[in-house]
């Protein structure tokens, strides 16, 4: 049988490659009260309480008086655990904080004016983004961006296609030492970085997209874009991707899964060598979001985000080929030319099961006929996208049946 996609993934100048330039685009979609509304599509990560707590903030600075997080949609993907098994309590929180909750991406989308696409799990995020593009919706995307680098090359498509704003970062990003050093270079010339950080792994995603994302966009945020190849070595206990810059400099990510871990990131210039800062919580992340929707310009560059996915990726394929170096141009080649098939797989009332081929045509299936339905899509493709509708709420073990039967095809989204 031919291996589909099955490891799912999951982040120079500050420019804004896919955005709209000016305050206009965010003034035109405020409120009649002058307050600009927000929801947040994936009540499935921590991250949507502390975002929450700061932008809701009555006592909060002036930036954040003019937003204001009205609502959500929960999420989840029910074959990621880490996922799944947060929706309840977050969404809990969520209504506790007074935010509506709605059941769709859809009806969220058409009550407010601007998103946070929160989801923990980064596969569902092109799927869950495309309706908030299609409303014209300034976007911000957590990390990581999406569950591939094809699906990250996607979604840049469609909002520049869509005129929308969108940007993805880790909270790493806005250190201040990493901004000091990039933008102000206080060393002189940058010549190289050894960045680290924690890299607990999901087998949903690809490795490093799940956290390892962290340490390497302190990397990028310091290095900047221009990373030419990547080679990686790889233990159960660590990774070590190293990273050939324009100019043969050298940047190095550690990745920590054993023993203890911290966020770091040490400069190599000119003028010294230097530890560059430290993790200084979210809230720098929340006021370039605010920012951001305020002025519909992106912080962080479609260039410089695609370097990072590019960047994991290639360490992936090197890891494949035993260490070897891989150019980021040659990742990005691969994800552009991979051939996909989107399958839809909905329950109805009586738990029959419709499925609804690339080709459009639907038809009722058996259980059964799941597996042999996916390989023969995927003679055609690289990949078996599949999203899962379960709006009528069959019970949750007929869905993981399901999920067992297609369990080599990429699971794009889950609806309920």
């Amino acid at each position: 049988m031919k291996r589909f996609f099955k490891a799912v993934c999951v982040a120079a100048a500050l420019t804004a490659a896919v955005c709209v330039g000016s305050n206009a685009f965010a003034q035109e979609a405020k409120a009649a009260d002058g307050v600009f509304k927000l929801g947040v599509i994936g009540a499935t990560t921590s991250h949507v309480p502390a975002f929450v707590s700061v932008i809701n903030n009555p006592d909060g600075e002036e930036l954040y008086q003019k937003f204001e997080v009205v609502a959500v949609y929960p999420g989840g993907m029910p074959d990621n655990p880490d996922s799944w098994d947060r929706v309840e309590k977050y969404t809990s929180e969520c209504v506790a904080a007074g935010l509506t909750v709605y059941s769709t991406v859809e009806e969220l989308v058409a009550n407010v004016d601007g998103v946070l696409l929160e989801s923990v799990d980064g596969r569902p995020h092109l799927e869950q983004a495309k309706p908030v593009i299609a409303a014209k919706k300034p976007l911000f995307v957590d990390k990581p961006m999406a569950g591939s680098l094809a699906d990250v090359l996607e979604m840049f498509r469609l909002a520049k296609e869509n005129d929308v704003p969108i940007f993805t970062a880790s909270s790493l990003r806005f250190v201040a030492g990493y901004q000091k050093m990039r933008n102000e270079q206080p060393l002189g010339e940058i010549f190289g970085c050894d960045a680290t950080s924690p890299c607990s792994t999901n087998p949903k995603h690809p490795s490093l997209y799940w956290y390892g994302i962290h340490g390497v966009e302190s990397l990028f945020t310091i290095m900047g874009p221009d990373c030419v190849s990547v080679s990686r070595t790889n233990t159960t206990s660590a990774d070590v991707v190293v990273g050939v810059w324009k100019g043969r400099k050298i940047g190095t990510f550690r990745g920590v899964r054993k023993g203890a871990a911290t966020y770091g990131a040490k400069v190599f210039a000119e003028k010294g060598v230097e530890e560059a800062g430290t993790y200084e919580g979210y809230e720098p992340l929340v006021r370039e979001i605010c920012k951001f929707f305020e002025t519909g310009v992106a912080p962080v560059s479609e260039e410089e985000t695609t370097a990072i996915f590019a960047f994991m990726t290639a360490a992936d394929m090197s890891r494949r080929a035993k260490g070897a170096s891989v150019d980021l141009k040659d990742a990005i080649k691969a994800a552009k030319a991979e051939k996909r098939s989107t399958v839809n797989i909905r329950f109805t009332a009586k738990s029959e099961i419709i499925w609804t081929g690339e080709d459009g045509a639907e038809k009722t299936v058996e259980m059964g006929d799941l597996r042999g339905l996916v390989e023969a899509e995927a003679e055609n493709c690289d990949v078996v996208r599949v999203i899962l509708d379960n709006r009528v709420g069959v019970p949750i073990d007929t869905v993981h049946k399901v999920l067992t039967e297609v369990e080599d095809a990429y699971l794009a989204n889950y609806l309920y």
